[in-house]
């Protein structure tokens, strides 16, 4: 046997072995979480996420419409269509990332076991919590910078009665 073969075969049985010890302490470890409980909170998750990633990648476009349910909807972006829009821009990375933390997370507490499956859902909804209320807080501040439009002045709106004079006194 030359020098290259006994290491070749010397890698190759650490390699092995290696793998060997790893599939052991992944599946010997038993699951922090209760099967139906981790399916549960991945489905929740997942649809939390995808909803944050749908909103988030809308608002970055500039295609969310100012509505009742999804968005940035404070005080500050729901004054007119253009704060709306403006707020919704601004937050839109922060929600969209928070969205694909939802959804990592909840494939990860269904790949995971022992400690690493809660420290993931830990991680996970802190990260998609706090990142989901930082982009609110940025929308916000970029609604409210947007300037109100000039009320409009009360005359006669287009209903003069002639002669220069109003209908509207």
């Amino acid at each position: 046997m030359t020098n290259a073969e006994s290491i070749h075969g010397s890698i190759q049985r650490s390699v092995q072995g290696a793998a060997r010890e790893f599939a052991q302490a992944t599946t010997a470890e038993p699951s922090a979480l209760p099967l139906a409980v981790a399916v549960v909170l991945s489905v929740v998750l997942l649809l939390a996420g995808a909803a944050l990633l749908v909103i988030g990648w809308r608002g970055m476009k500039e295609t969310l419409p100012r509505n009742r349910f999804a968005g940035v909807r404070t005080a500050a972006t729901l004054r007119s269509d253009e704060a709306f829009r403006v707020g919704n821009r601004a937050a839109g990375l922060p929600t969209l990332v928070s969205g694909a933390i939802g959804v990592l997370t909840a494939v990860g507490l269904l790949g995971l076991s022992g400690p690493a499956q809660l420290i993931a859902l830990g991680v996970g909804v802190v990260g998609l919590l706090g990142l989901t209320v930082a982009g609110g807080v940025l929308g916000t501040r970029a609604a409210a910078t947007v300037k109100d439009k000039p009320a409009r002045t009360l005359g006669c709106a287009g209903q003069c009665c002639g002669n220069g004079a109003c209908g509207i006194a």
